[in-house]
């Protein structure tokens, strides 16, 4: 396959709920934990993200392990049916969280277009490494892009000047892909071109900052904007 010019010099995804799913260590040991699982894991993830957000605004920054591991102690106390026991095995499971199964072709197609690919994620290093390699993606990814480089987390515009400047692009050559409504939305005030993957059916929300295209899922990627 030749490469041809794409309409965006490169592709930046954040990780966790766009690359990665964010349930699967739970669903892991769905079969122990019983039927408070989902109840726990989704409130483990609307912490992980609330403490992102009050943390940068009183400017306390943590790594977002330390974060991961606090929302889960608190996941855990409000779903008090979930063994504590089950801590350090879900802890373990989310340094290896599953891939989404369209994920490694969209990559590899936007590769063999002469596209250049990142992640730009609230994660810590340690944890974006450790996905990208569990997930076998460490091949087609050009940069791993961490909010510890400013120590502030999304959507503070100096996360995503991490990419314009280490890359010397334009924010509108840069193609912006999330499944978190306000990570496109912060995008999008940047001057990213925004791709909201909207996974699970989600009314729309921050009408001021539209995000350009809106997927159910990364496939068909590629064939919308190069």
């Amino acid at each position: 396959m030749q490469p041809r010019p794409s309409s965006y010099s490169a592709f930046v995804f954040d990780a966790y709920g766009t690359l990665f799913d964010v349930h699967a260590a739970v669903r892991r040991h769905a079969a122990k934990i019983g039927p408070d699982g989902q109840l726990l894991s989704e409130i483990w993830r609307a912490k992980q993200l609330e403490y992102s957000w009050t943390r940068t605004l009183m400017g306390a920054y943590l790594d977002f392990w330390q974060l991961t591991e606090q929302a889960l102690d608190f996941a855990l106390l409000k779903v008090p049916s979930v063994d504590p026991a089950f801590r350090a095995s879900l802890l373990d499971a989310y340094w290896n969280l599953d891939c989404y199964p369209e994920i490694p072709a969209v990559l590899k197609e936007l590769k063999a277009h002469g596209g250049r690919v990142a992640i730009l994620s609230n994660g810590s290093p340690s944890m974006l490494e450790a996905a990208v390699r569990s997930a076998g993606l460490d091949l087609v990814i050009d940069d791993i892009f961490s909010v510890d480089q400013v120590r502030r987390f999304k959507t503070d515009p100096s996360v995503y000047d991490l990419v314009t400047t280490a890359w010397r692009l334009y924010p509108d050559k840069i193609s912006f892909q999330s499944s978190n409504r306000w990570d496109a939305a912060g995008a999008k005030k940047f001057g990213f071109r925004t791709v909201w993957v909207n996974r699970t059916g989600q009314p729309d929300e921050y009408p001021d900052f539209a995000p350009d295209l809106i997927l159910t899922s990364l496939e068909g990627l590629a064939a919308r904007s190069l």
